[in-house]
């Protein structure tokens, strides 16, 4: 290897590809295996919404080619998520029906739904812990074979990170909510038709069962079986690992509705991680951004800033989301994701305050650095001094706060769709089904409530937990207790 080290990252591949070959090979294999349910989660999103309303501001001839345009990627994207996946669950289904003297018919191998399910969910579980490894180990390909340094203060901190008990804690509670929204079709018991979206399609959405008074299986929408499916309390109940009167299984029973919870956990964790992820994108860009312009110009740039963020606290947050959302519920950036696009927006646009304050005093501080000084005195333009020499260090600290708030957008749009706000139905949010079992919570149908809350209690706890090691690691003399103020103010929602 050439001991310039002034090479860019694929000129020193290129002088030494074999390990950057083999890793990649690998991990080229293990996305295709998935590549159909990964690209699925991400066409889940209604991409079209936002199409069809910039079509409609724009003049009819520019609207007309905007609109085929993004048909034309809505098709090709639809194409792709439908590429046939390894663990989808065609191959190993758990949806049958059980014959007397015949045992279980239509599922993996002819074993019980529930046995059929774990199986599934298992290898799911597997398949992102093995290509999570392999990630590692890109990373440690490239400290071996292209890193020229022996040792960065990265390798310290991921070094503290991995050390820290409770950070891993987070880390493992994060990475299962992850894959359980990524993979939601494959993980649920039932599919997102039968138990939400169209539960009465004749096609799609057929259940088949053993009648015992006909003496012959039978088929049934799923929506009419839902109907018979109903928790509803010490009247009937389907609770934890029960299967219903047409053989369908329920790891965590069924709703007041007769719908599958986990089906509805699964899915509303995709909305909840949308929400959450898009928030902190957008009240982190906001931060960060004033968080460099007002450490570099400081004066009335830094005043006109305070005051702001002062204006925006003193408001009542919450009402003026409720205000927001009724307002805008006609709009068509409603319909992005069923409110959950503007639910992201209104949180991302009024969570970045906290984010800012708690980076504004660490930006003033590198910025008097005597590098960020010479900088100046080269003649680089503001843009570049703070792109290179000021958001590096600011960055990991925006991350600790990120990783805090995010557990707060998420509670806050449950509380909200708890209110019957935010989210729309069909779609599901894990406050709605805590808003529709609250009346049950003293029943044998407990779960309707209990289970989403849990939910929503460890995610938040894992995102909290995340954010400590985080924050351990990038400053191993931090504790949890010094900085403890400033992540309550930095957190979000509503």
């Amino acid at each position: 290897m050439t001991e310039n080290k002034n090479d860019s990252i694929v000129e020193r591949v290129k002088e030494n590809p074999g390990p950057a070959a083999r890793w990649g090979a690998v991990m080229a294999f293990l996305l295709l295996l998935e590549f159909g349910a990964i690209w699925g989660g991400i066409m889940s999103i209604p991409w079209d919404v936002p199409v069809k309303g910039l079509a409609d501001v724009l003049p009819a001839a520019i609207g007309g080619v905007v609109t085929g345009i993004g048909s034309v990627f809505a098709d090709v994207g639809n194409a792709f998520a439908e590429v046939p996946t390894l663990l989808e669950r065609q191959w190993i289904p758990n949806r049958g029906y059980h014959v007397p003297g015949e045992g279980w018919q239509g599922t993996f191998l002819g074993l019980e739904p529930a046995y059929a399910w774990l199986i599934r969910l298992t290898l799911v579980y597997v398949y992102a812990a093995v290509t999570a490894y392999w990630a590692w180990r890109g990373y440690m390909t490239f400290r071996r074979h292209y890193r020229y340094a022996d040792w960065t203060p990265a390798d310290d901190m991921i070094d503290r990170f991995r050390s820290h008990n409770w950070g891993r804690f987070g880390l493992i509670i994060v990475a299962a909510f992850l894959v359980m929204a990524l993979f939601a079709p494959a993980v649920s018991p039932t599919t997102e038709s039968q138990n939400m979206t169209n539960p009465y399609d004749t096609e799609n959405s057929m259940v088949k069962y053993y009648n015992e008074n006909a003496g012959e299986v039978q088929e049934v929408t799923a929506g009419s079986a839902n109907l018979a499916s109903k928790s509803r309390g010490d009247r009937q109940n389907f609770g934890l690992w029960t299967y219903d009167k047409y053989d369908r299984f329920h790891p965590f029973g069924t709703l007041t509705t007769g719908k599958d919870l986990f089906t509805f956990m699964a899915f509303g964790g995709r909305i909840s991680l949308f929400i959450g992820l898009f928030a902190s994108a957008l009240a982190g860009g906001i931060a960060l951004s004033l968080a460099l312009l007002t450490s570099y110009y400081k004066g009335l740039v830094d005043l006109a800033t305070v005051l702001t963020s002062d204006a925006f606290s003193a408001m009542p947050r919450l009402l003026v989301l409720i205000m927001l959302v009724t307002v805008l519920q006609e709009h068509w950036i409603s319909d992005i994701y069923s409110g959950a696009f503007l639910l992201a927006f209104l949180f991302g646009i009024w969570g970045w305050m906290g984010l800012w304050r708690a980076i504004r005093g660490p930006s003033f501080q590198i910025v008097e650095n005597e590098w960020v000084t010479a900088a100046k005195g080269f003649g680089d333009r503001p843009w570049s001094i703070v792109k290179k020499h000021v958001a590096p260090y600011v960055i990991g600290y925006l991350l600790i706060y990120l990783s805090m708030s995010l557990g707060g957008y998420i509670i806050g749009a449950a509380g909200l769709s708890y209110l019957g706000l935010g989210v729309t139905a069909p779609t599901p949010e894990l406050g709605r089904a805590i808003a529709g079992g609250q009346d049950l919570i003293t029943t044998k149908s407990w779960h309707i409530s209990v289970l989403p809350g849990v939910m929503i209690t460890l995610l938040v706890l894992g995102f909290n937990a995340l954010g400590d090691g985080i924050r351990d690691a990038i400053d191993p003399q931090s504790s949890s207790g010094d900085s403890s103020g400033e992540a309550a103010a930095a957190g979000g929602g509503a």
